[in-house]
């Protein structure tokens, strides 16, 4: 679930993608359960619990899954999730942001700290990266939605800030309590967005090489592949030829 990025390539490694499928839908059942919990469970009522669905469906995810997340959250049977950032600093000093949501802050904490260690970085303190990063509102259209101009046209009329287009796809940023209005009015104009979501957005990003690299996507992998963690985002690009190296 980590940000886009021009090293978002690596994440489309078939293996790694089959591997994290499992464990996405679980996250994605509890940020649903969570949402609905916390507001109405009705999707068209509770704008979290909105997003937290159209991220599943983005996914594949059976609609019987997701029913059965909602349903869940309006039973006794579903466990008290704290949410808490965990922020640090990989391999190089790169600045990596992790969210997590967990029923026991020791083990997760202890948890992020040791893949921290292991993988050659570091965790800091709450607020010790995160002004790096801009809270940001992001909805995702395929290249099929129209060339970037038309993209651009549409995302400034809906109340964006940002557009980024290339040959994967258009990401549109706005603020973060936009999201649901900039949202709905893309959706207006382009159709139903691949994946309108809250991250952080790296303010800028810094190029590394191989060994920096390797490190820091281990460090990635081991986050992810944790079931209290939901995302994982980090201020570097990977260059398209030490990438080629990583995939080899």
């Amino acid at each position: 679930m980590a940000g886009h990025s021009k090293w978002a390539n690596i994440q489309h490694r078939k293996g790694k993608q089959d591997k994290l499928r499992s464990k996405m839908f679980s996250k994605l059942s509890k940020e649903i359960t969570v949402a609905a919990k916390m507001g109405e469970p009705d999707p068209d009522k509770n704008p979290r619990l909105r997003l937290a669905v159209k991220a599943a469906k983005s996914l594949s995810m059976p609609k019987d899954v997701i029913d059965r997340a909602i349903k869940k959250s309006q039973t006794g049977d579903a466990a008290d999730y704290t949410e808490l950032r965990y922020e640090g600093y990989g391999a190089n000093g790169i600045a990596v942001i992790v969210e997590t949501m967990t029923d026991n802050l020791n083990r997760t904490a202890s948890n992020v700290r040791s893949y921290f260690t292991k993988h050659g970085g570091n965790l800091g303190t709450t607020g010790s990266v995160s002004f790096m990063f801009d809270r940001v509102g992001e909805v995702t259209y395929p290249v099929e939605a129209g060339d970037a101009d038309t993209v651009m046209m549409a995302a400034l009329e809906a109340g964006a800030d940002d557009v980024e287009s290339d040959e994967e796809g258009h990401w549109i940023y706005c603020a973060d309590t936009a999201l649901n209005e900039v949202s709905e009015a893309l959706e207006k104009a382009l159709g139903e967005s691949s994946e309108a979501k809250l991250i952080w957005r790296p303010q800028t990003r810094t190029e590394v090489d191989l060994e920096t690299a390797t490190k820091l996507m281990k460090l990635i992998d081991a986050l992810e592949e944790d079931d209290d963690v939901q995302t994982v985002t980090a201020n570097f690009d990977i260059p398209e030829d030490v990438a080629a190296l990583l995939d080899a």
